[in-house]
């Protein structure tokens, strides 16, 4: 006789497993699961301390990784009912209701998975959390250390472990962690904290750490919110304010701190086709603003459909497209194209760094102003551009090195774009990811094809004139000789005058070459080599000790090897500082001009040569007259020349004997001048008239005799103008005095 029964499913304990060590790619998407979950709190910041590494983020016995955040807290009953059951619909049906938190922030979660993070880090957990109005504070407990990494041991005996085997303990008590007036460190800020939050503390710690690691856990961050937010698709409100800061014990790890000022400067500045403002209404309409002109195409144009992407996907005409419309919704877009030829003019023209910097982004897709990952990596090519170039024709796409971009979707419009639930990407879900990726490769398609195109072809014909110009300059040369070419004596001459006109054409394209190429160094190198060859002494010293001491023999001494090793890299890490603020400080020509406080500058260039005017024993003062002097230009052009000042005046300085060494600075903004002036040697008569020619110094062989012809170079493209002070009544101190005049005259 047949019997049957009901039976429950019960998991194996490794799904667990499964949940956080394998559907999680990395700590990285880790560690961004735990911070997702402290921005649906409406948290204003979060804290990552890796607390009790070695230097390297090597992972040590007591070492532990900590997450703090201000947000709302969990209640004794969230921890029950929803934290500790996988898969909580908890998020899913808040949306339900309304899908925005407190501050109006889009809530990200809704499968409950994410938190199961949390094992891909450690196997031992305390959180500690405190919601808003409680009186209490509750703890939860997870310590799997006595289970191996699939659950199928304990305490190094095989047993078959269910999750209902599992036990996490739930204390509930006065407040001892989220107390009143409780103060943390913030950056450069201490604050009072607030009485609610989250601390997450991960011990037993699994996988690995280094310092490349956290770098890359700092960048994906940093990356989290739109990184455009501010500089093109300035869209962001107080309440969406969400701060990540990453600290190693108390040490706050700002690893980029100009990471985003460098791209926004090539966004701004060296684009050949920025394409902003762009929405496509979900149905066939495209609009954008491309290069701030206004602009549409709908998608069924020929001109749209007659692209490779759209023709492979939908077919010629796009027939069955018409009938069943798209299935991905509506959503904005914003794209900015760089031209990478070595040919590419000199205003787009982007050297080693940049190109590095824009390999280091490519188009981002942003769910609710929060990053979709790996959407946007260096090594994501999740439109298949390259795949494109590769296997159709290089020529007919644009290639990923030479675009950034952007895409924002929404849960209200595209809720068929979902994320996977490993983080890797969007779900494909019927048509809606595949329409919305093609109208996507095609836009980009579109983008090659005219505006790329009409650009290429515009730069093509400029080239053409110029060349016509020197053409026809040579082709009157020959028609003179023609003319003459039974005289001798004059074929002679014209011979004569037409190679000078070379000679002398050469020599004037070589040196707008050098005044192009050295415009944007500035003397920064030699500012910061005050500071490097001392570091670099103190390095070398280091390194002598330790060959000297391994010369003689002997034991080694693994604790003092250790020290010195330390403090060899220490001085590294602060030469390779130097010079990547070097790198990035003087690139005039990709700032955009604005209005700038001479002082602010002075007061730059004052601080980085502190030490310097202190061990020269230098006094500098800075005195103002009337209204504050503003110059409209670019920091760069600025540091360049203050820079150069002072480092002309500290050198001269350096070389008399006399213990008195001043440099006094005026500011008159009533006059729009600044005089700059020392009390050094001062510059001979015969010097004068050649102080600002390139290549002479009075420096001898340790001057360029660049910087001041740079600097008046750049002084006179702003129409501003730097000239020795000849007059007595002009001059502050009895050295060398300069005049710089921040006056436009108007024509």
């Amino acid at each position: 006789m047949a019997t049957s029964k009901n039976l429950k499913i019960r998991p194996y304990a490794r799904l667990l497993t499964m949940l956080g060590e394998q559907l999680i790619k990395n700590e990285r998407i880790a560690l961004m699961e735990l911070i997702k979950n402290s921005y649906d709190a409406d948290a204003s910041w979060a804290k990552i301390s890796f607390l009790n590494f070695d230097d390297g983020y090597k992972i040590k016995q007591d070492s532990k990784i900590v997450i703090e955040d201000n947000g709302h807290g969990m209640s004794p009953d969230i921890i029950e009912r929803h934290w500790l059951n996988p898969a909580t619909p908890e998020k899913k049906l808040r949306k339900v209701k309304k899908d925005t938190t407190k501050k109006g922030r889009v809530i990200q979660g809704e499968k409950g998975i994410g938190r199961f993070s949390i094992l891909k880090l450690g196997k031992k957990i305390n959180i500690i959390t405190r919601a808003e109005n409680e009186n209490q504070e509750s703890k939860i407990q997870y310590d799997f250390s006595i289970y191996d990494n699939d659950f199928l041991s304990e305490n190094g005996e095989a047993k078959e472990l269910f999750i209902d085997d599992l036990t996490v303990s739930l204390s509930i008590r006065s407040p001892q962690y989220f107390r009143a007036n409780r103060e943390i460190n913030l950056g450069t800020r201490r604050i009072n904290a607030p009485s609610h939050g989250t601390v997450i503390e991960i011990t037993d710690l699994k996988g690995s750490w280094s310092t490349n690691k956290v770098q890359k856990v700092y960048s994906d961050l940093a990356r989290l919110q739109s990184i455009f937010v501010g500089c093109i698709d300035a869209n962001k409100s107080d309440n969406n304010a969400f701060e990540v800061l990453i600290y190693k014990d108390n040490d706050n790890e700002a690893f980029e701190e100009k990471y985003f000022e460098k791209l926004h400067l090539l966004l701004n500045e060296y684009t050949v086709i920025k394409l902003e403002n762009g929405i496509f209404d979900g149905d066939h309409t495209i609009s954008f603003h491309i290069n701030d002109k206004p602009s549409k195409i709908d998608i069924f144009d020929p001109k749209f459909t007659g692209l490779r992407p759209f023709k492979d996907i939908f077919g010629n005409g796009a027939k069955e497209l018409r009938e069943r419309k798209l299935e991905c919704g509506s959503f904005k877009f914003g794209f900015y194209i760089f031209d990478l030829s070595p040919k590419a003019p000199n205003r787009y023209k982007l050297d080693k760094e940049d190109k590095k910097i824009l390999r280091s982004h490519r188009i981002y897709l942003y769910r609710d102003g929060i990053r979709v990952y790996p959407y946007g990596d260096e090594e994501d090519d999740w439109l298949s551009i390259d795949i494109m170039r590769g296997t159709i024709s290089a020529g007919q796409f644009l290639s990923n090195d030479q675009i950034v971009g952007y895409v924002n979707i929404s849960q209200k419009d595209n809720p068929r774009l979902q994320d996977k639930t490993n983080r890797e990407g969007l779900i494909d879900e019927g048509n809606a990811t595949q329409d919305f990726i093609t109208i996507l490769q095609n836009l980009l398609a579109f983008l090659r094809a005219y505006p790329f195109k009409k650009y290429q072809v515009t730069e093509q014909k400029k080239k053409e004139q110029d060349n016509i110009g020197t053409k026809q300059i040579d082709k009157n040369f020959e028609e003179l000789k023609n003319s003459v070419i039974e005289n001798k004596k004059a074929l002679g001459l014209i011979k004569k005058v037409e190679q000078g006109f070379k000679t002398e054409r050469q020599y004037l394209m070589r040196r707008v070459d050098t005044t192009e190429e050295l415009a944007g160094v500035g003397l920064s190198v030699e500012t910061a080599s005050h500071d490097i060859k001392a570091i670099m002494a103190r390095v070398l010293a280091n390194i002598d000790g330790l060959i000297s001491d391994l010369m003689t023999g002997g034991g080694i001494d693994r604790e003092g090897l250790l020290k010195e090793l330390q403090s060899v890299r220490g001085g590294m890490s602060f030469v390779d500082a130097q010079l990547k603020d070097i790198q990035l400080l003087f690139k005039s020509s990709k700032q955009r001009r604005k209005n700038i406080r001479i002082i602010e500058i002075v007061k730059k260039v004052e601080r980085i040569y502190k030490r310097l005017l202190n061990k020269e024993a230098i006094s500098l003062k800075i005195n103002t007259v009337g209204s504050p002097l503003i110059a409209k230009t670019t920091d760069a052009v600025l540091l360049q020349l203050i820079l150069n000042l002072m480092d002309n005046s500290v050198y001269w300085l350096q070389q008399i004997s006399k213990k008195d060494k001043r440099i006094e600075v005026l500011l008159d903004g009533d006059k729009g001048q600044m005089i700059f002036s020392d009390n050094g040697p001062g510059i001979d008569n015969e010097d004068a008239s050649y102080v600002f020619e390139p290549f002479f110094s009075g420096k001898g062989d340790e001057g360029r005799g660049l910087g001041l012809y740079i600097a008046r170079q750049l002084l006179e493209r702003h129409e501003y103008s730097i000239e020795l002070a000849e007059l007595k009544s002009d001059k502050i101190l009895s050295g060398a005095n300069f005049i710089i005049n921040f006056v436009v005259e108007e024509k």
